[in-house]
């Protein structure tokens, strides 16, 4: 499973994620994507950010759910095993 963080310079919440999601126990294939970069990615995400996205071996992309800026790593690894495909990574 590969995972895509849409996030840009600055944003305290991205930065946030970003950390947790890199002090998991079970370390994820993860790339940032900076919405500054590209006016697509801007657009669909100027007021969503963070957004994380799920995508399978088969390219299927799914945006998990946002998660609290308060929630634990040990939540934030719950509920990526929860959206992975037959609850494994």
């Amino acid at each position: 499973m590969h995972y895509i963080l849409y996030s840009k310079p600055g944003c305290h919440l991205c930065e946030n994620l970003q950390a947790k999601l890199t002090q998991l126990q079970h370390p994820i294939d993860l790339e940032i994507r900076d919405i500054t970069t590209r006016s697509d990615w801007f657009a669909a995400y100027e007021y969503e950010i963070p957004v994380l996205v799920a995508v399978d071996n088969n390219g299927q992309m799914q945006n998990l759910p946002r998660l609290s800026p308060r929630a634990s790593v040990a939540q934030v690894e719950q509920m990526l095993q929860k959206y992975a495909p037959n609850g494994s990574e």
